[in-house]
């Protein structure tokens, strides 16, 4: 494998300021769309230099487990996202993948696994979610000697730290990073991210409270604090006049997309479960495709997120699945269609479509919001940065965040959305630019830095002996062990119905015949041994 890597900007600098750290912790903060990810890839091989040590990442989601496993094999890096407490690790494999939940819940073994090794921390600040999380994700990673700290969100405002990180006042106070490349750095550099727009939409929404009394208000208009939500909601609602109209102009914007990008995607971020397959069904409507859905509950969610990244389909409608570290570069146009207004959620979901896809010269993207005063107030804190990138000119400060843009508790037991429309429908920016954004946005591909990197440590495993061979071992080794288990499973339902056994006397025989103590912890080459032991038994039961 080749021990050169070329890396952006901000990826090079990072390394060699990781590469000089003055302790066993380095916080690294870059936008989202960076390359975070290659990054932290690189800074693992560097920091392995070829010897093999333990490797974990620690991730949000389920899905992004298989995500990074299948970017660190293009880095000759072998990682199970499929771990499991009572797993281990197989000697073929270099490190695991979990989840911040994972990590929490099995901390004791995870201890073990990392002794002596490196952790990547991606999206640290879910590690405070809960203290309960983060007590265990500290007890699971200190044993490492190196931890690689990632975000790319603004952190947590709460008064739960975050492990690993330092503070300005001890437990308290800013979040010290020691790296940082934020969104206006990354629009100057030019072929990182997109500049990223947001049509706004007033509207006019009449809703019943949850005392029972009848309202109405504009975006614009100042009502009680108590009715923010209220009014969000019901511009939100499937089967008032706002949402249809946004769903159609955002269609309008991708189809115009579309015809210069034609793989161009589209991002409805959805309420709940009901909310995502009604605006898919209005959007199969308006577009006349059907739109993907991907639900938190769906344990088909990751393979759909997956095969969405690599289709032609057009829109996807989401519920808290599509969110930091989701990599789908295609999508250039989303709608923010959920009641969570947090300016961490903001951000997150802006970084979807944020992503640069290299060879298009000119590659706006557009985030739909309500004109609701505290989106209006995170979507002007990223256009500011945008507008000086792109533009090169000074601009008066973003209006401050306002400290009510927390999530609110609802009493919602007698409201009902009655009816919302649309107020203007004659947008063309995001009201911050006087001209079509497509004028001026000519950022182009950003010119790499190469950068030596050592080779991979070596593991365990069959001897790549032939051109075949190392074509195959190219490919993700979880996937290859994956199917292979698979392959196995399906020899011992086979066998245990020719002999009526049980298939933990079948796994026991197969793995005594093959010389495999655990199978969760068998190399690539001990399954391929255990499948043609467990064929050759099948064939001497049916005679073939």
């Amino acid at each position: 494998m080749s021990t050169t890597v070329t890396l952006r900007r901000w990826q090079r600098d990072a390394l060699i300021a990781f590469a000089d750290r003055p302790s066993d912790d380095f916080l690294a903060v870059a936008c989202p769309g960076a390359g975070k990810t290659t990054f932290a890839l690189a800074a693992l091989r560097a920091e392995l230099g070829g010897v093999a040590r333990p490797i974990a990442i620690c991730v949000p989601t389920a899905h992004l487990k298989q995500q990074w496993a299948e970017a660190a094999s293009r880095f000759g890096l072998h990682l199970d996202p499929d771990w499991q407490p009572d797993s281990g690790r197989a000697s073929d494999m270099h490190g695991v993948v979990v989840t911040y939940a994972q990590a929490a819940s099995a901390s004791e073994p995870l201890s073990r696994l990392v002794r002596g090794g490196i952790v990547v921390l991606d999206e640290v600040h879910h590690a405070a979610s809960d203290r309960a999380w983060g007590d265990g994700v500290k007890q699971a990673f200190e044993t490492a000697s190196v931890r690689l700290l990632l975000s790319g969100t603004p952190f947590r405002t709460d008064d739960n730290p975050i492990p690993f990180v330092r503070y300005t006042w001890g437990h308290h106070g800013e979040a010290v990073s020691d790296f940082e490349y934020g969104y206006g750095e990354a629009l100057e550099d030019g072929g990182v991210v997109r500049p990223v727009y947001f049509p706004r939409f007033d509207g006019h929404m009449e809703w019943m409270d949850a005392s029972g009394a009848l309202k109405e208000a504009t975006f614009s208009d100042d009502v009680d604090r108590a009715d923010w939500s209220a009014r969000l909601r019901t511009a939100l609602d499937v089967d008032g006049n706002w949402l249809p109209t946004v769903l159609r102009k955002a269609n309008q914007r991708l189809e115009k997309l579309r015809s210069g990008h034609p793989e161009a995607g589209g991002l409805v971020i959805a309420i709940d479960h009901e909310h995502a397959r009604e605006i898919a069904s209005q959007l199969e409507t308006i577009s006349g495709s059907k739109a993907e859905i991907v639900l938190s509950d769906d344990p088909k969610a990751s393979d759909k997120i997956a095969a969405f990244a690599t289709s032609n389909q057009p829109w996807v409608v989401a519920v808290r699945m599509i969110s930091e570290g989701v990599d789908i570069p295609r999508l250039r146009v989303a709608v923010f269609a959920t009641t969570t207004t947090t300016a961490l959620f903001f951000r997150q979901a802006v970084g979807r479509v944020a992503r640069w896809t290299p060879g298009l010269n000119v590659q706006p993207a557009y985030f739909f919001v309500p004109d609701d005063h505290r989106l209006r107030g995170h979507a002007a804190t990223i256009a500011v940065q945008r507008r000086h990138s792109v533009e090169q000119r000074p601009e008066s400060a973003a209006p401050a965040n306002d400290p009510a843009a927390l999530d609110e508790l609802e009493q919602m037991s007698l409201f009902n959305a009655l009816s919302s429309t649309v107020l203007d429908e004659s947008w063309e920016t995001d009201g911050l630019d006087n001209e079509e954004p497509e004028l001026r946005s000519s950022s182009t591909d950003l010119v790499g830095h190469p950068f030596d990197l050592p080779p991979p440590p070596p593991l365990a495993g069959r001897e790549v002996v032939s051109p075949a061979d190392a074509l195959s071992e190219m490919r993700s080794r979880f996937v290859s062990k994956k199917e292979l288990r698979e392959k196995n499973a399906d020899r011992v339902l086979a066998i245990a119905r020719q002999l009526g056994w049980e298939h933990r006397a079948v796994n026991g025989e197969l793995n005594r015949r093959s010389g495999v103590h655990r199978i969760t912890e068998a190399t690539t080459s001990q399954l391929e041994r255990r499948l043609a032991q467990a064929e050759a038994w099948l064939d001497e039961l049916t005679g073939r």
